[in-house]
């Protein structure tokens, strides 16, 4: 897509992979697991990325063979990182699905299928360092918040839109969850009252309308032509297909009316744009803009941003929260 982000540092999925290390500094060990792939990286303490690998979950087995996997894979780079350099000072793992991160238990993944895993215990446990535990988008603001395009605000969303769309509110460079631990959940927001059913039992959410996913699936249904994804449906849209640009106002449309919201309740100072739906740049950018503009009546609208670290975000993010535990 247009203004898509810079290469991943990180190997491609398949066979484990090393890079090369990168100097001697005091270092955190971050790993972002996803569904089919773990992303394992040493983080300095300014948020350098030093070494990285990745590893398949072997998501086919089953959930308990997902934690052993995150759980040895954790402790074998630690062994490595050690070989080489200073011990690790500090791990953080970011994980999907909902996590309470005051006990740093993975409470529920529908895509692996964990229920109440106590990570932090467990991992603790096995590396004998101190370990954060965060869910992966929240572990992307983090990281926007810190060293990518949530520099400089102090109340700031990040919202990724992806396959589906997460959130978070960040406040002065930490995730503001609520006392529930439920804060952000962005997609979830009801756009279209009766609107397309969603996953979470509800009808006209925001996923259903403006996530990568939806445009793809949106577009699909309308034109009975199979897509591998939004990036496809981006293509159509520059190429002057009207399907495609209708699906496309729909989603801004909707993302707007999401954002005006936002803008009601938490009045941020900017909103940081992420996912595979951002890298169509300002083919997004610039008419989500102007759909604010034009539905804004005594809103103060915030700026508009796309997130800097890509697939980065979410193992920068555990690093930077690893470092919070060190002295």
């Amino acid at each position: 897509m247009p203004g898509g982000t810079s290469h991943s540092p990180f190997p491609p999925p398949g066979a484990d992979y090393e890079d090369e290390a990168s100097g001697l500094r005091k270092h955190v060990l971050a790993l972002d697991v996803g569904g089919t792939g773990i992303k394992a990286g040493l983080v300095t303490g300014d948020g350098e990325l030093t070494r990285t690998w990745r590893r398949a979950t072997d998501l086919e087995r089953g959930p308990r063979a997902v934690i052993d996997t995150i759980i040895d894979f954790a402790a074998e780079l630690l062994v490595r990182a050690a070989a080489d350099g200073p011990p690790v000072v500090a791990a953080g793992f970011a994980l999907p699905g909902i996590v309470d991160e005051q006990t740093g238990t993975g409470v529920f993944s529908a895509t692996i299928g964990w229920r109440d895993v106590p990570f932090r215990t467990l991992l603790t446990s096995r590396l004998g360092v101190p370990v954060a535990i965060g869910h992966d988008v929240r572990a992307g603001g983090v990281a926007e918040a810190r060293i990518g395009a949530g520099r400089g605000s102090s109340r700031f969303v990040f919202l990724p839109l992806g396959t589906s769309i997460g959130g978070v509110i960040m406040i002065d460079g930490r995730p503001d969850l609520g006392p529930h631990g439920m804060g952000g959940e962005f997609g979830h927001i009801i756009v279209r009252p009766g609107g397309t059913p969603c996953g979470c039992g509800l009808n006209g959410c925001l996923a259903q309308y403006a996530s990568a996913g939806a445009v793809a699936a949106r577009y699909a249904a309308v034109t009975g032509t199979a897509v591998t994804g939004a990036r496809d449906v981006v293509a159509r849209l520059i190429a002057g297909d009207p399907i495609a640009a209708r699906v496309w106002d729909e989603a801004i449309d909707a993302l707007a009316d999401a954002l005006l919201t936002a803008a009601a309740l938490f009045d941020p100072g900017r909103v940081v744009v992420g996912g595979g739906l951002a890298e169509a740049g300002d083919v997004l950018m610039v008419p989500l803009a102007e759909a604010l503009t034009a539905k804004a009546t005594f809103h103060a609208l915030p700026e508009l941003a796309t997130a800097e670290l890509g697939d980065l975000a979410g193992c920068l993010g555990a690093g930077l929260s690893a470092w919070d535990l060190v002295p």
